[in-house]
C-alpha cells in the first residue's frame, strides 16, 4: 500500500522521549483475567487465536523479570531519547515541521495512590525524565472538560505528537525522494541470495531488485519473509484500534492518556482521536466493531460532553516482541540482511533512533548507542 496506510494511519500520534517502561512488568499477571474479561478492558485475545498466542504470551509474561527491567528501560530510553531531534534534522525546512509538536503529554489518574505505585514513574525518574505533578485544580485549569473522576496527573514536557501521522509519514518520503531516494511500489515475495546464502536484493511483483545490503523492516509482516530460511524470531502482531471522533467540540492543546484505562486522547487535525487498546487475533481476522466502539465509550467516559459530526474507525497492526525491545541489526543466518522491526507501541517514537543506529551499522560508522540489546540474535 501507499506510505503512511499502514499502522502509522491508526497509533495516538505520540512522540514519547521519556517512555522507557517494558509493557510486560512485574505483578501484571493478575490484571490479565480482569482485562479479557472487560468488554472495555486494554487486552482483548479471540478464543479462536488463544492457542496460537499462548506460546507468545507465556514468553511475554516471563519477560516480566524484576532483575531485567532496568536494562530494557535503558535501552528503550537510549532508543527513545532523541525523537524529537531526529525528525527535526530530518524535515528542517518542510512542511513535516508543522505537523508535529513539542507540548508535553499529560497522563491523568483517578487516584494519588496509582501514581505513587507507578513503576513509570520510578523508571524515568531514574533516567532524568522531566515530569512534573500536576494536582486537582491545575488539572482542571489544564484540561476543563476532562472527568472530574481524574484527580491527579503527570506532565511529561518533553513528550509531544503529530497531528496527522498519515501526512507526517508522507512528509518523511518526500524528504527521502527529494535526497535522491528511490521508491518501488511492489510487494516484495522472496530474498535473492548467492550459493552462499548472501542476500543480494529481493524479488518483487515489479522484477528483481539487487542491493549491498537489504534492511527488511515489513512491521508485523517480517517473519512472512524470514521464517522459510529458519529465523526464529517471536514476533507478534497486537492489533490496535483507533476511534476519531471528527469535527470533535474539545479542542485540546496536548495529548490526555488515561492511565488505568490505557487510552490515548490526541487531537489531530480532523478532530480527536482515541487510541490504544490491544486485541490478538493475527494478521488476518477481519476488525472487530466493537473494539471501536469500546474506544469511543472510553474516550466518552474521559470526555462526559464530547459531541462529533461523525468517527472514523480503523485498525492497524503493531510487531510487538516478547521482551518490549525490537530487533535491530544483522542476521548471522542470511549474511548483508539487515532488520529493524518489532517496535511495539512505540513505532513512530522510535523510528529516528532505530535508523540512525542501523545507518550506521550499515555504513560502518561510530554506533549512536549500545546496539547489544536489540541483537537479533538474542532469541
Amino acid at each position: 500500500g501507499l506510505p503512511g496506510l499502514g499502522f502509522s494511519y491508526v497509533n495516538a500520534g505520540a512522540l514519547s522521549a521519556g517512555s522507557c517502561t517494558p509493557l510486560s512488568v512485574p505483578g501484571q499477571l493478575p490484571q490479565i483475567p480482569g482485562w479479557l474479561f472487560d468488554r472495555l478492558g486494554p487486552l482483548h485475545i479471540r478464543a479462536r487465536y488463544l492457542p496460537r498466542a499462548l506460546p507468545w504470551l507465556v514468553r511475554f509474561l516471563r519477560a516480566a523479570d524484576a532483575k531485567k527491567i532496568d536494562a530494557k528501560a535503558d535501552a528503550l530510553r537510549a532508543m527513545h531519547r532523541d525523537v524529537i531531534a531526529g525528525y527535526t534534522a530530518f524535515l528542517k525546512g518542510t512542511a513535516g515541521m508543522e505537523l508535529f509538536s513539542v507540548s508535553g503529554v499529560l497522563q491523568a489518574y483517578t487516584s494519588s495512590k496509582r501514581l505513587d505505585a507507578s513503576l513509570d514513574w520510578h523508571l524515568r525518574g531514574a533516567r532524568g525524565v522531566r515530569q512534573e505533578l500536576v494536582g486537582t485544580d491545575r488539572l482542571r485549569e489544564m484540561v476543563p472538560e476532562l472527568s472530574h473522576e481524574y484527580v491527579q496527573g503527570l506532565l511529561l514536557a518533553d513528550h509531544g505528537f503529530v497531528r496527522q501521522p498519515h501526512l507526517f509519514v508522507t512528509a518523511l518520503v518526500d524528504r527521502f525522494a527529494s535526497d535522491g531516494g528511490d521508491i518501488v511500489q511492489a510487494r516484495v515475495h522472496d530474498l535473492l541470495r548467492e550459493g552462499d546464502g548472501t542476500v543480494v536484493g529481493v524479488a518483487t511483483t515489479a522484477g528483481d531488485i539487487s542491493a549491498d545490503r537489504v534492511v527488511l523492516c515489513a512491521g508485523a509482516w517480517s517473519m512472512r519473509l524470514l521464517a522459510p530460511y529458519g529465523v526464529r524470531i517471536p514476533l507478534e502482531t497486537q492489533r490496535g484500534y483507533h476511534a476519531t471522533a471528527l469535527g470533535a467540540n474539545i479542542q485540546l492543546s496536548l495529548p490526555v492518556v488515561a492511565s488505568e484505562a490505557k487510552i490515548y486522547a490526541t487531537p489531530m487535525q480532523n478532530g480527536l482521536r482515541f487510541a490504544g487498546t490491544v486485541e490478538f487475533a493475527g494478521l488476518d481476522a477481519a476488525a472487530d466493531h466493537r473494539r471501536f466502539e469500546a474506544a469511543l465509550e472510553l474516550g466518552r467516559r474521559m470526555f462526559p460532553a464530547l459531541e462529533c459530526s461523525g468517527v472514523e474507525e480503523w485498525m492497524g497492526h503493531r510487531p510487538c516482541l516478547p521482551d518490549s525491545l525490537p530487533v535491530v541489526g544483522p542476521l548471522a543466518a542470511l549474511r548483508s540482511l539487515y532488520v529493524n522491526f518489532g517496535h511495539g507501541h512505540y513505532g513512530m517514537t522510535a523510528s529516528p533512533g532505530s535508523a540512525a543506529l542501523l545507518a550506521a551499522m550499515v555504513s560502518g560508522r561510530t554506533l549512536p548507542f549500545d546496539p547489544k540489546p536489540y541483537s537479533p540474535e538474542r532469541f
